[in-house]
C-alpha cells in the first residue's frame, strides 16, 4: 500500500438478502468504480479490524429511464461480497447508528 489512495468503500448495502448472507459470514459494499479485490479486502480490514477470506465484485448496470421522449441512463454502482474468516464478524447496523 505504497501509493496515496482513498478509501474504496462507500457504504454498505443493506437489504433482507443481504442479511441472510451474514450467517454465512458474507458482508456487501457498494465500492468505488476503480476498486479492485485487493483494495477492497485491505480496506475492509483496516476500517473494521477483520481477517477476509475472499471477495467477490459485480458491476451492475445502470437502467435507462424514459423522460418524455428522451431515454437517459440512470445509477449503475459496483458491489463487493466480502467473505470474512471463520469467527470474524463486523455488525454493520451498530456501524451505522
Amino acid at each position: 500500500m505504497s501509493e496515496k489512495r482513498k478509501i474504496c468503500l462507500i457504504r454498505p448495502i443493506i437489504s433482507e438478502k443481504n442479511t441472510d448472507l451474514e450467517a454465512m459470514h458474507k458482508y456487501v459494499f457498494q465500492v468505488m468504480e476503480g476498486a479492485n479485490s485487493r483494495w477492497v479486502k485491505e480496506d475492509v480490514e483496516k476500517v473494521f479490524k477483520v481477517k477476509v477470506d475472499d471477495v467477490n465484485l459485480l458491476h451492475i448496470p445502470g437502467k435507462r429511464k424514459r423522460i418524455r421522449m428522451f431515454f437517459r441512463k440512470v445509477g449503475g454502482m459496483k458491489k463487493a461480497i466480502v467473505t470474512l474468516k471463520k469467527g470474524q464478524k463486523i455488525d454493520i447496523l451498530e456501524q451505522q447508528r
